[in-house]
């Protein structure tokens, strides 16, 4: 089957110039001769709209010039409406689930691989009705997450400023949690649901997680000292805690690390959320959900 492309680009996210970017997708994506188009992305995050040209021009690809809250929303709209590979040219600021895909850091070396890599179909999951592609998360990175989304500049610097200005601040949460048939409460500073191993910019937060397995991994950082608290995280990062059996680890572990296909979680203190980097209004009860073999994605 001829493959016929649109990327999707949005004009906002990352610190790559657009236009850089726009000029490489025209002349790689010529020398393949493979039709394609360029379709900037919108603010309101509804791409409904691009069913009727994907069906009615036999679109393969849909690829999206962006970072994780793009391809959140790009998804989430399209996956259940038009059977397409979904690629990544990955320029947003953390761009975790085209890193924990393998997919190139580089625009160049991302929009040649479109070409040598496979479609295949990945998980995701969802937060009460919410999408989530990648990694979710309440507490301390969404209060993060919410700084770094007003702030007049992005990249990894404004992020780090963001973390360090907000870990002299940082407060536990207090959150019960339910996993099958076991709930425990527990205070931390903050709960990441991932679906790949990625936290972004290349950080490790979910060393064991995998983008086909079925399997949300979960990770929770209890309450301890702030002394404690960088190098607890540092050992999560570098893969050094395996993954837990609850009920013997809760009272003894800073870090609770462990996987399941779904847990709800009460949000006892109304801790704020992220969705795929994007700050979300939280609520004080989650249900949450694997959503085995979601969409197909090129890696």
């Amino acid at each position: 089957m001829e493959r016929r492309m649109i990327y999707l680009i949005n004009p906002i996210s990352g610190t790559f110039k657009k236009e850089d970017i726009k000029k490489l997708i025209n002349e790689i994506t010529t020398d393949k001769k493979v039709p394609f188009e360029i379709v900037p992305t919108n603010a309101s995050g509804n791409y409904g709209f691009l069913k009727e040209k994907i069906e009615a021009d036999s679109i393969t690809d849909l690829i999206i010039v962006g970072g994780d809250g793009t391809v959140n929303q790009v998804v989430n709209s399209l996956y259940k409406l038009v059977d397409v590979n979904f690629g990544i040219i990955p320029v947003g600021s953390g761009n975790g689930l085209a890193y924990a895909a393998g997919i190139p850091k580089k625009p160049k070396d991302a929009i040649l691989h479109l070409f040598k890599g496979t479609s295949q179909y990945i998980d995701a999951f969802c937060i009460n009705d919410r999408f989530s592609c990648m990694l979710s998360g309440l507490g301390f990175d969404a209060k993060v997450a919410q700084d770094f989304s007003t702030s007049a500049t992005r990249g990894l610097l404004t992020y780090t400023q963001q973390s360090l200005l907000n870990f002299f601040k940082a407060q536990p949460y207090q959150f019960e949690v339910t996993v099958e048939d076991f709930t425990f409460f527990t205070e931390s500073y903050f709960i990441s649901i991932a679906n790949g191993n990625q936290f972004g910019n290349n950080i490790t937060i979910a060393p064991q997680a995998d983008l086909t397995d079925g399997m949300l991994d979960v990770v929770i950082v209890q309450k301890m000292s702030k002394a404690q608290l960088p190098f607890a995280v540092l050992r999560q990062i570098r893969g050094n805690n395996k993954l837990q059996n609850l009920v013997k680890e809760i009272s003894s572990q800073n870090i609770l690390y462990f996987q399941t296909p779904k847990l709800s979680i009460r949000n006892l203190k109304l801790a704020p959320l992220h969705i795929d980097g994007e700050p979300t209004e939280t609520t004080d009860f989650f249900e949450i959900n694997v959503l085995k073999d979601c969409f197909r994605l090129i890696r």
